[in-house]
């Protein structure tokens, strides 16, 4: 069964920053794209950063714009875990924040249909 399990969510002030970390189990997902998505409340689910391998060592990493310059996505494929370090936070990235894996080797997607597995979510919340 596979599973995505975040963690590290929480509230922080802010400018201030939060690491989050997702674990991923049932399967390898080595060579597939991994992903980190947010939701606020009343919002839909928007694309945050993904991290895909492209052969190697070297992996393909994008950012919204939102999260360009202040956010760093990693991942770790020898544990199967996909980390986001937020720094800088507003309270416009408050949200429920969500980790997703594809099912098969590609580039990394901007859209959640572009995933076909979910993690549960975990909360962010910035205020002072």
């Amino acid at each position: 069964q596979v599973r995505l399990v975040e963690s590290g969510g929480g509230m922080v002030q802010p400018g201030g920053s939060l690491s989050l970390s997702c674990t991923a189990s049932g399967r390898d997902f080595s060579s597939c794209a991994m992903a980190w998505f947010r939701q606020g409340a009343g919002e839909e689910r928007e694309f945050v950063a993904g991290s895909t391998s492209i052969g190697g060592p070297m992996y393909q990493v994008d950012y919204s714009d939102s999260a360009k310059g202040r956010f760093t996505v990693s991942r770790d494929d020898a544990k199967n875990t996909l980390d986001l370090r937020m720094n800088s936070l507003k309270p416009e990235d408050a949200a429920v924040y969500y980790c997703a894996a594809a099912s098969s080797p590609g580039l990394v997607r901007r859209t959640p249909t572009g995933y076909d597995y979910w993690g549960q979510g975990t909360q962010v919340t910035v205020s002072s």
